[in-house]
């Protein structure tokens, strides 16, 4: 955010009482979460005098937050929403449509714009190649920030992704996801020997209440399934199973979630996971989406794609040819 950003406000004001589920947490992390800002974002709101706690100005970033107290910040006036294109991001297309564009989503690459990751987004460099894309956005079918974005993929999780570029495209795509007739399967390879050689995890997954930023299993959460089949259980360097994953639906982190809570955590998953070695470099973990299935939104044939594991991930497993 820069400072001519910072001079246009629009009145807008973030006014408040700390839930508790924000007690003694910094203040640039708790604007972040409630308004959906980065955490730099929020250090200049708090350097610019435009923050208030308890009617007092917040001079420092790293104020500790008390259930309850009067949280005030003016907030910066928001823009049109809408991704600018960048020729510069790379975009591997593995099945290029009329109605739609699969992608190979590379580990690190966010998908579009949201708290923190403004540039060089996925979506960015698919509006360089298919401009039409942002249409869908001016017809109201989709967000502006998500042009032609039917679903996800986290920042650290690799593989097939499908964006639509019709009406017609994003319509069908949607609905199919909707009624779980898409099928998406994944390639993780998680901590431990799993000893079932297939099943399925349901759990209902929502916002953890102590910590926003984090999913959890709950009982009043949204309806989640997820289906696991091992392929590998390697001993050295250390004990872990590759399995084939499959979901039934797709909540936020469902994978990393549902694995984490059956005491089998995504190697490398720092969020979810309990071990401190890394084996992947920075913000990367073994979750790559293999293989993309979907009626054609015009023709109904069945559509079916496949990404082969990536380097990184291929050499921490030993039977790779085999899957």
């Amino acid at each position: 955010m820069t400072d001519a950003y910072l001079e246009a406000f629009d009145g807008e004001v973030l006014d408040v009482r700390v839930p508790s589920s924000l007690d003694e947490m910094r203040i640039d992390r708790a604007l972040a979460i409630l308004t959906n800002l980065s955490r730099s974002d929020t250090h200049q709101l708090v350097e610019r005098g435009s923050v208030t706690l308890d009617g007092r100005v917040v001079t420092k970033a790293s104020q500790i937050l008390r259930s309850e107290q009067h949280l005030v910040a003016t907030l910066p006036q928001p823009d049109d929403g809408r991704v600018a294109s960048d020729g510069s991001v790379e975009v591997a297309v593995v099945l290029d449509d009329e109605h739609f564009v699969v992608v190979n989503k590379s580990p690190g690459q966010v998908v579009h714009p949201g708290a923190g990751h403004r540039d060089g987004t996925l979506i960015a460099g698919l509006l360089a190649i298919y401009p039409d894309i942002e249409l869908l956005s001016r017809s109201g079918l989709c967000d502006p920030r998500r042009p032609g974005v039917v679903h996800r993929l986290d920042k650290g999780t690799s593989g097939l992704l499908v964006v639509a570029k019709t009406e017609i495209g994003f319509t069908s795509l949607s609905e199919q996801l909707a009624q779980r007739t898409m099928e998406r399967t994944y390639l993780g390879l998680v901590e431990g020997h799993v000893s079932e050689e297939r099943g399925v995890v349901d759990a209902p997954i929502g916002r953890s209440t102590r910590q926003p930023t984090l999913m959890v299993v709950r009982g009043d959460g949204r309806v989640a399934r997820t289906g696991y089949r091992v392929i590998e259980r390697i001993d050295a360097p250390h004990a872990t199973t590759l399995l084939e994953l499959k979901l039934e639906t797709g909540r936020t982190h469902q994978i990393r979630v549902h694995l984490a809570t059956i005491g089998h955590p995504v190697v490398n998953d720092t969020r979810y996971g309990h071990r401190r070695d890394r084996r992947l470099e920075e913000e990367r973990f073994f979750l790559h989406s293999t293989t993309l299935s979907f009626l054609h939104p015009a023709s109904a044939e069945r559509v079916s794609s496949f990404a082969k594991l990536p380097d990184d991930l291929a050499k921490l497993v030993t039977n790779y040819e085999d899957v």
